[in-house]
C-alpha cells in the first residue's frame, strides 16, 4: 500500500509538471496555474509517502503520525525503558516475582538493560540523554537503560542500541537479573534459555508517568534441566510472598477473576509480554531462536 501511494503521487507530480511545461510552451497561463495548484498538493504528499516507506515498524509509524499531527515536536522529551524478561513456565503456569519497588504486584523475572564502561559519556555526547526521574535512582537502578531524550534522537538511539557500538548487556548473557531475583530462591550453577524475540510498544503518552514513552522488552524462555524443573515444581507447591505462579488466564486478567470476589489486580500488566501465545507477535531479531547457556554465578 505504501509503495502504491508513492507511485501514485509520483505519477501525479510528473503529470502536473508535464502540464506546466506544455502550457508554458503554448503560453496558456491558466493551465499553468491549475497545474501549479496540483503540484502544490501532490509534492508534499509524495514526500510524506517516501517518508512512510522508511517507517518499517509500528513505533516509527506512530512517531511519524504524532509529529505530523502536531502532538509532539522534534524537541519533545521521550522516556525510554529497555528491558529483558524471562518466560519461566512449568506445565500451565508462569513464575512471577514480586516487584521490588513496593507496587505489591508480581511480574516476570528480568529487568532493565545496563549501561557499561564509558557508554553513558558517549550517549551524552551523541544524544544528550537525561537520567529518567520517573523511577527513583538508587544503587540498583543506576546505569539503567531507562533514560530521557529529545524525540529527534530516538531513531538513531535505537539504531545504536542494536549495534556493536553499544557497550551494554547483551542477549547472550542476561543472567544478572536472574541472579539478583532468584539467587536466594534456587541454587543453580548454570542456566540455559532461548531468545524468543522483541516486544516494542508504539510511541505513546503514558498515563502512569504523564509523558510520552517508548518501551522495549527482549523475551527469553528458560530451558530448565530435569533437576531445575524439579526445583520449580517444588516451588509451585510452596507458598511465598517472594513469588507466585499464574496461569495464562490470570495474567491476561492481571489477577482479577470475573464473577468472583478475587478482584485484586496483583499482576503487572507487562507480564502479558511473556505469554507463549504472544510470541508470534514479537519482532524477529538476528539472534531470535538461538539458545544460550551462561553461568548463573560469576
Amino acid at each position: 500500500m505504501k509503495v502504491v501511494k508513492a507511485i501514485m503521487f509520483s505519477l501525479l507530480s510528473l503529470l502536473g509538471l508535464g502540464i506546466i511545461i506544455l502550457f508554458e510552451i503554448k503560453d496558456w497561463p491558466i493551465g499553468s496555474s491549475i497545474s501549479g495548484v496540483i503540484l502544490g498538493l501532490s509534492i508534499p504528499a509524495l514526500w510524506h509517502s517516501i517518508q512512510d516507506l522508511t517507517d518499517t515498524t509500528k513505533w516509527k509509524i506512530s512517531q511519524r503520525q504524532l509529529l505530523r499531527g502536531g502532538m509532539i515536536k522534534e524537541d519533545t522529551i521521550i522516556r525510554i525503558s529497555f528491558a529483558y524478561l524471562y518466560r519461566i513456565k512449568i506445565d500451565n503456569q508462569y513464575l512471577l516475582i514480586k516487584n521490588a519497588r513496593g507496587t505489591g504486584k508480581y511480574q516476570p523475572v528480568g529487568g532493565i538493560y545496563k549501561l557499561r564502561e564509558n557508554e553513558r559519556t558517549e550517549l551524552n555526547n551523541l544524544f544528550h540523554i537525561v537520567d529518567d526521574n520517573k523511577v527513583p535512582i538508587d544503587k540498583s537502578s543506576r546505569d539503567d537503560y531507562r533514560l530521557q531524550m529529545a524525540c529527534r534522537y530516538l531513531r538513531k538511539f535505537v539504531e545504536r542500541f542494536n549495534s556493536k557500538k553499544a557497550q551494554r548487556e547483551r542477549i547472550d548473557n542476561v543472567s544478572r537479573e536472574f541472579r539478583e531475583e532468584l539467587g536466594d530462591i534456587v541454587s543453580w550453577n548454570k542456566i540455559k534459555y532461548r531468545y524468543c524475540g522483541r516486544h516494542m510498544t508504539e510511541l505513546k503518552y503514558g498515563d502512569h508517568f504523564q509523558c510520552y514513552e517508548f518501551l522495549l522488552a527482549d523475551i527469553v524462555e528458560l530451558i530448565p534441566t530435569s533437576e531445575q524443573r524439579d526445583d520449580l515444581e517444588w516451588l509451585k507447591s510452596q507458598k511465598s510472598e517472594l513469588y507466585r505462579f499464574a496461569t495464562t488466564e490470570e495474567i491476561k486478567g492481571l489477577g482479577i477473576i470475573p464473577g468472583t470476589d478475587m478482584l485484586e489486580e496483583w499482576i503487572a500488566d507487562h507480564s502479558m509480554k511473556i505469554l507463549q501465545e504472544n510470541e508470534q507477535y514479537l519482532m524477529k531479531e538476528p539472534e531470535t531462536g538461538k539458545i544460550f547457556e551462561v553461568d548463573f554465578y560469576d
